[in-house]
């Protein structure tokens, strides 16, 4: 069955799940009015008018508990079916090219500075990260995005494609884990939480957990002493005893529970994660040492994060204005804090693990996800050795199927430097960006859009998308060699710099262009440095010629017809041999 199919299939499923349980809560609840109807008409006939027995008043009460149970059992599945019903028109969404501003954007995963994020397209609506992806968790999230702006080594990716292979036809998991808990989208920073858990002990000792407990059962019984003999003053003393206790007390219940509050929303979602997790048998070797990782202790870490999400719970109570003065005599507040510092001290330096456990596992189902839906993808090979890119049929990603061209591309030490010419719109900036996201994707673990690719591990250096600031100060030309600047630095540190240079310095003359293009690339190349260069100015194209070893020139075509310009975007060897400018120049009216 194909992705299309199975999504198509499980959405028809889903829907028709969502209009029963529709249909079913909506009869419950006229059910539900009616015995309500019955149970007032029978209180009226056994108290008012005195025509029926009190022991048949039983029956409609207990019919209502039954239906309002029934009820809300009703509303849960609808709401889990509706649920599902949007995460595949999400997954049919992706597969029709129809998927932008649908998913999380993650622009706020994006570096200032980055040297191809925002080139690349990396973060933001439309983005490589809204098309992967699928992560309930913050820390998920933010593994994925680290993944995608920093390249992993060759072992790494290798671990990491045994791992999507291994998740790849698991989409009964995928949709359980993505159906898990509260329809909300984690936004709590898994370094909190981890922070919390590795932080020092307080120093609230068993004496003070036993003072905690005695203190409430001895002012309870001065309490019913009080009610019983009349005797007030060891009821006062005891309330002042809780008072001074509490008051001494309050810096370190403020240290226990100050940093947890917004960390524990996501505890309970983590602790079904886990749980999930925990009852999957995997067989790539990264999954089971990362569930290795989560039994260091011996106990499934699902049990041990749900306690602490249960004591969280309970904690909450005090803010139950009904629980709230029976919380303020009981001490609740303190006993809870001396329970969960206990669950902290031995168990929360394992927090960060689980959490980078979780984070790694989301990043993965996240990139499996992306291998299934789209299986004629191909798992790049990472080679070691001198600097290579070499792709065949490379297709950009974040382009529907029925748009893309691909096309094929070779870099290598032989071969480090490729001029691309042709004009504005013939294909010349997607052909950089589709080099780059393919590398960019490889590097991550992920499968790439292509026949082949074969590549070493690669820096990516990228100016495309270069802007100028008004608040700065800063030009176009100047935001442009800063960037350059940037991406030369990365020549210093291995691995090899593949760079993406789209118009290079187009923002000043022609002479001082072709000088300092010219010098940029020379540099490049002679520090090992390999890459695509493009240009609609013909005179930047002898620098093909320049460099040492000497780089090629390839082309993108177009032609008028019809007074518009038409492009196929397929590459070609070449200097591109003619230009349609004037004549669309003159199509719209224009003198020249």
């Amino acid at each position: 069955m194909t992705p299309l199919s199975e999504y198509q299939h499980r959405l028809g499923e889903y829907r028709a799940t969502a209009d029963r349980q529709t249909a079913l809560a909506k009869s419950i609840g006229n059910a539900r009015l009616i015995v309500a109807l019955i149970g007032v008409s029978l209180f009226w006939l056994v108290f008012v008018h005195r025509g029926a027995s009190p022991w048949w008043l039983p029956l409609p009460i207990v019919t209502f508990v039954v239906l309002m149970i029934r009820h809300d059992a009703a509303l849960r599945a609808q709401r889990l079916a509706e649920r599902a019903v949007r995460l595949y028109q999400l997954g049919l969404a992706r597969l029709d090219g129809t998927w932008q501003g649908k998913g999380v954007s993650g622009a706020e995963f994006e570096p200032p500075e980055h040297p191809y994020a925002a080139s690349l397209d990396l973060f933001g609506r439309g983005s490589l990260f809204e098309l992967l992806c699928t992560a309930r968790t913050r820390g998920g999230e933010e593994t994925l995005a680290q993944w995608l702006l920093r390249g992993a080594s060759k072992e790494e990716v290798a671990a990491r494609q045994g791992a999507v292979k291994d998740l790849q036809p698991r989409v009964d998991l995928r949709e359980q884990l993505a159906l898990m808990g509260e329809d909300v989208r984690a936004a709590v920073h898994p370094e909190a939480l981890a922070g919390w858990g590795g932080a020092a002990p307080v120093g609230l000792t068993r004496v003070h957990r036993a003072a905690a407990l005695m203190l409430p059962l001895i002012t309870l019984t001065t309490c019913g002493i009080w009610v019983l003999y009349g005797l007030r003053i060891p009821f006062l003393l005891a309330i002042l005893a809780q008072v001074g206790f509490s008051y001494v007390m309050r810096s370190r219940v403020f240290q226990v529970l100050g940093g947890l509050e917004e960390p524990a929303r996501e505890l309970g979602l983590i602790a079904l994660l886990l749980g999930r997790l925990e009852r999957e048998s995997f067989t790539a070797g990264r999954l089971l040492q990362l569930r290795r990782s989560m039994d260091a202790d011996g106990v499934p870490p699902s049990r041990q994060v749900a306690r602490l999400a249960r004591l969280i719970g309970l904690l909450d109570l005090r803010r139950n204005q009904l629980f709230a003065p029976v919380a303020l005599m009981l001490m609740w507040g303190l006993n809870c804090a001396c329970a969960i510092e206990q669950w902290r001290r031995q168990h929360g330096p394992a927090i960060s693990q689980w959490l980078k456990t979780v984070g790694e596992l989301e990043a993965l189902l996240a990139l499996a996800g992306y291998a299934w839906e789209h299986p004629g993808d191909c798992f790049p090979e990472i080679v070691e050795g001198p600097p290579l890119l070499d792709g065949e049929n490379l297709a950009h990603p974040l382009l529907a199927p029925g748009r893309v061209v691909a096309n094929s591309i070779r870099l290598d030490a032989a071969q480090p430097l490729i001029v691309i010419s042709g004009s504005n719109m013939s294909g010349k900036s997607t052909m950089l960006r589709t080099v780059g996201v393919s590398v960019v994707l490889a590097l991550a673990g992920a499968p790439v859009r292509a026949k082949r690719l074969t590549l070493t591990p690669a820096a990516v250096g990228a100016s495309i998308r270069v802007m100028d600031s008004l608040q700065e100060g800063n030009s176009r030309f100047f935001a442009e060699i800063t960037l350059l600047r940037r991406i030369v630095e990365l020549t210093k540190h291995d691995p090899p710099l593949l760079f993406l240079l789209d118009e290079v310095l187009s923002g000043t003359n022609s002479h001082d262009r072709r000088i300092g293009a010219a010098g940029v690339l020379q540099g490049l190349v002679r520090r090992g440095a390999i890459g695509l260069v493009t240009t609609h100015d013909l005179a930047l194209t002898h620098i093909a010629d320049q460099v040492q070893p000497r780089g090629i020139n390839m082309h993108f075509e177009d032609h008028l017809e019809d007074g518009r310009m038409r492009f196929d975007y397929t590459i070609r060897p070449g200097v591109v041999a003619k230009s349609n400018a004037l004549e669309l120049m003159r199509s719209i009216g224009l003198e020249v």
